[in-house]
C-alpha cells in the first residue's frame, strides 16, 4: 500500500545529490541549433517530475557473467521472422491485390532492421532487399522512437515506412531468445495464398501436355559417384588384320552415369598417329553394332490405348510393361572383371588388369578378393648392360671411367657430403688408428711396429713407422696416403676394383698393402670408441652380436666354465684379470671370436680405475733427464718450486694435483729450452713418460689398464 502524497509522507528528493546546476537544453549540431537536453531537463540533469523517458535501445536483463556491451555480447546474433504484406493492384482485371512473402531480420547488436523478399520466378517485380539494414522509427505520433526487441513477436503487425508487415513465424533461435526474455511466443500462422500466383499456376498446369511422363532420377547416382572412375588395362588383338598387331588400351568407367571411355597407349616410334580417344565417352551397348531403328521405334516411353480423336480430349495410358519397346542392354560395373571380353562396337577387347582404386571398389561392393593380372604378352627383353672398356693402367680407375662417359673427359667427382660429415670437427678427428706388425718370419721385420691410419672422410689409408734408435731401420712414412686395393684382383678389367673399407680393419685382422702383410695388434682409444658408437656398421664392436655367438658356444661347455671361475676366483669377488678372461674366451670359442671382439667384451664388462702415481718413478725420471743434459739452472728451478708451493710446506710432490702436474710440464719445457740452447736434441721422451705416469691410458695387450 503506497503512502498518500501529502506533506510529511514523502522523502526529500535532494538527499544524496551533489549536482544542482541547471541543465543545458540547446546547442549546435552541424551548425544547426537543436535541443540536446530533452532527457535531462531538470536540475542537476534529472528528469522533470512526471516526465516519461523514451527508450533509445532495447533493454536486456543483465543475467550472470561479465557485463559486456551489446555490440560485443550480441555480435552476429539476428532474430529472423517470416512475414508478408499485402499490396493493392489497381487497373488490372486478373488481380486486385498481391500477397508478397518476405524475411524480417532484427539485429540485436544495434537494433537495426532489414527486410528481404525472396526471388520468385517470372514475377516481374524487382525483388531482393526491400529495406536496407538500419534503425527504423516507429510510426507517428511516436516517430522520435525506434523499434526495439519488445515490438517483435509471432502474430504481431509492424508498420515500416507505411507498409504493414504481418509476422507469421520465426526460427528456433529467435523463439528461444524471446522465451529467455520472458516473452510468450505465439503459435505460427499460415501465410495466405496469392490469388494471382494461383492463377498463374493453374495456367501453367493447363499448358502441360496430358501425355504420360516417366521420370528417371539420376541425380542421386551423380552426387554419390561424381569424380569416381574405374580404370582397367586391356588390349585389342588385331593381328588377324593386314599389318595388324596387339594394341594396348586403357578403359575408364565413370560411375556417375555408367559411361565408358577408351584411350589407346601409343608407344614411341610405333608408326601410329596419337589419336585423342579410341572411344568417346558414352554408354556402351553389349550387342553392338545393331541395325538402325525406324523413326518412332525407339522412344523414352511407350503409350497404349488411345481414347478419342487426337487433339480433341484424347487420353493416353502409360505402358508399364513396355510392350513392344526396344531394349538395349548396356555394360555396367558388374560386367567388367579381369579376363572378361568387352564388345566395343565389334572389337573384342580383353581386360587384363586394374588400378588400386578399382580393386578396392570391387572388394567392398562385390566381395572379390582375387585380382591376378592377365599376362597377354611376353616380358620385354632386358636392356643390355653398358659395356665398359677395361682399365688401361693410366691414372686411377675412376678417372679412366670418366673418360668413357662423354666426349669431353671430366675429373671424377668426390663424395662431398661424406667429406663434410667425416672431416675433422674440433676434437672429432674421424681417423681410426691401429698398431700393426709384419706377418713375417724375419727377425728384423717381425720386431717392427707400424701405425695404420684410416681416414673416414675419403676412405684412404696411411702407414707410418715410428723411428726406433739403433734399430737399423729408417722410420717415417711407409705408405703414402691413398686408397688401397684388396689383394687377389685382376688389374686390367672392366669392373671397378674393391678397396679396403673401415669394416675391414679391426684388431686381429690381416691386411695386405702392396705385397706386405700386416697383422693389426692394437688400436687407439678413439678407434675403439668410434666403432662401439657406430656398432651397426662394425660387427666386431657390436656387443649383442658377440654375446649371441658366445651364448651358443657357452651352452656346450657350461660345467667347464663354472670350474674355470672357481679356480680363478676362489674368494667369489666377481672379478678376474683381463688375461684370464681372454684365455677363457679363447678356450671356449676357439677361432669363433677374433681379438677385437674379445677386447670389446673386456671393455664392456671391465671396471676401470685410475692408476696411482708412483712418486719414486717420477723423481727418478726427472733426475735422470737432468743428469743427462747437464742441467745447471737450479735458480730458475727453485723459483718455480717456491712459486707453486703456496702453503710453504716444502714438499710439493706430497699429493698429485693439477697444479703439480702443470709444474711438471713447465719443468719439462724448461729442460727442453735449456737443451736446445746447448745444441742438443730435445728430450721428447721426458714429456711422454710424464704423461704416462700422470694418468694417461696406455695400451697393454689391446686393453686399457
Amino acid at each position: 500500500m503506497a503512502l498518500p502524497f501529502l506533506p510529511g509522507n514523502s522523502f526529500n528528493p535532494n538527499l544524496g545529490k551533489s549536482k544542482f546546476h541547471k541543465s543545458q537544453l540547446f546547442d549546435y549540431r552541424n551548425d544547426i541549433s537543436t535541443m540536446v537536453g530533452e532527457h535531462k531537463s531538470g536540475i542537476g540533469g534529472a528528469p522533470l517530475p512526471g516526465q516519461k523517458l523514451k527508450p533509445r535501445h532495447s533493454a536486456f536483463p543483465s543475467g550472470e557473467g561479465s557485463d559486456k556491451p551489446a555490440w560485443l555480447a550480441f555480435d552476429r546474433q539476428v532474430l529472423s521472422f517470416d512475414a508478408y504484406f499485402q499490396e493493392a493492384v489497381n487497373e488490372k482485371r486478373e488481380e486486385q491485390f498481391r500477397v508478397r512473402k518476405c524475411k524480417v531480420y532484427f539485429y540485436l547488436e544495434d537494433d537495426s532492421i532489414q527486410v528481404n523478399e525472396p526471388q520468385v520466378k517470372n514475377s516481374g517485380i524487382p525483388q531482393g532487399t526491400l529495406i536496407r539494414r538500419h534503425r527504423i522509427p516507429l510510426p507517428p505520433p511516436n516517430e522520435d522512437e525506434y523499434y526495439t526487441v519488445e515490438h517483435f513477436n509471432v502474430g504481431k503487425e509492424i508498420e515500416l515506412y507505411g507498409r504493414t508487415f504481418k509476422l507469421t513465424n520465426c526460427n528456433q533461435f529467435t523463439a528461444n531468445f524471446l522465451r529467455k526474455l520472458g516473452v510468450q511466443v505465439n503459435l505460427p500462422e499460415n501465410t495466405p495464398s496469392d490469388p494471382y500466383s494461383n492463377y498463374r499456376q493453374q495456367l501453367d498446369d493447363s499448358m502441360q501436355p496430358l501425355r504420360p511422363y516417366e521420370r528417371y532420377d539420376t541425380l542421386k547416382q551423380f552426387l554419390d559417384n561424381d569424380g569416381k572412375v574405374l580404370r582397367f588395362y586391356c588390349y585389342w588383338d588385331d593381328s588377324d588384320a593386314m599389318f595388324g598387331d596387339s594394341r594396348e588400351m586403357v578403359m575408364h568407367y565413370f560411375l556417375a552415369d555408367d559411361t565408358i571411355e577408351i584411350r589407346e597407349k601409343i608407344t614411341p616410334n610405333s608408326g601410329r598417329d596419337a589419336a585423342p580417344k579410341f572411344l568417346n565417352r558414352a554408354r556402351l551397348p553389349k550387342n553392338a553394332p545393331t541395325p538402325l531403328n525406324q523413326p518412332g521405334e525407339k522412344t523414352d516411353r511407350t503409350v497404349l490405348n488411345v481414347f478419342g480423336p487426337t487433339g480433341h480430349g484424347g487420353r493416353y495410358i502409360l505402358d508399364s510393361l513396355k510392350t513392344g519397346a526396344v531394349h538395349l542392354d548396356f555394360y555396367h560395373d558388374g560386367d567388367l572383371t579381369i579376363g572378361s571380353v568387352v564388345n566395343v562396337w565389334g572389337r573384342k577387347i580383353v581386360i587384363c588388369d586394374c588400378d588400386e582404386f578399382t580393386r578396392e571398389y570391387y572388394r567392398s561392393k562385390y566381395g572379390i578378393s582375387e585380382f591376378g593380372p592377365l599376362q597377354y604378352k611376353a616380358p620385354a627383353p632386358g636392356r643390355p648392360g653398358r659395356v665398359v672398356p677395361p682399365y688401361n693402367g693410366f691414372g686411377s680407375e675412376e678417372d679412366s671411367l670418366c673418360s668413357c662417359a662423354g666426349l669431353i673427359p671430366k675429373p671424377p667427382r668426390r663424395d662431398f657430403i661424406k667429406f663434410m660429415e667425416k672431416d675433422r670437427h674440433g676434437l672429432e678427428s674421424n681417423v681410426l688408428r691401429f698398431m700393426a706388425r709384419m706377418d713375417t718370419t724375419k727377425p728384423i721385420d717381425a720386431d717392427r711396429r707400424f701405425i695404420i691410419s684410416y681416414f673416414l672422410s675419403d676412405d684412404t689409408l696411411l702407414v707410418f713407422e715410428p723411428p726406433v734408435r739403433n734399430s737399423g731401420v729408417i722410420g717415417g712414412k711407409f705408405l703414402e696416403r691413398g686408397r688401397v686395393k684388396k689383394p687377389g684382383q685382376e688389374l686390367y678389367k672392366s669392373d671397378p676394383s674393391a678397396y679396403y673399407l673401415a669394416q675391414d680393419l679391426f684388431v686381429g685382422a690381416k691386411v695386405q698393402f702392396n705385397n706386405h702383410i700386416f697383422v693389426l695388434i692394437d688400436a687407439d682409444e678413439y678407434a675403439f670408441m668410434y666403432m662401439e658408437k657406430h656398432s651397426p656398421e662394425f660387427p666386431v664392436a657390436h656387443v649383442h652380436n658377440i654375446l649371441g655367438k658366445l651364448k651358443a658356444q657357452a651352452l656346450k661347455n657350461t660345467d667347464d666354465i663354472k670350474q674355470f671361475f672357481l679356480r680363478n676366483d676362489p674368494n667369489g669377488v666377481g672379478q678376474i684379470p683381463y688375461e684370464v678372461f681372454r684365455n677363457l674366451l679363447t678356450q671356449v670359442c676357439g677361432n669363433k671370436l677374433v681379438e677385437h671382439e674379445i677386447m670389446t667384451l673386456g671393455r664392456y664388462f671391465s671396471e676401470r680405475q685410475d692408476e696411482k702415481v708412483n712418486i719414486s718413478v717420477l723423481l727418478g725420471v726427472a733426475q735422470e733427464q737432468l743428469r743427462k743434459h747437464n742441467f745447471e739452472n737450479f735458480t730458475r728451478l727453485k723459483q718455480l718450486m717456491m712459486h707453486h708451493d703456496t702453503s710453504r710446506t716444502g714438499n710439493i710432490l706430497a699429493a698429485i694435483s693439477p697444479i703439480k702436474l702443470a709444474w711438471l710440464f713447465e719443468l719439462c719445457v724448461c729442460i727442453c729450452q735449456y737443451s736446445s740452447k746447448k745444441g742438443m736434441p730435445r728430450p721428447l721422451n721426458v714429456t711422454t713418460k710424464a704423461c704416462l705416469i700422470f694418468g694417461e691410458r696406455k695400451a697393454y695387450n689391446g686393453t686399457s689398464q
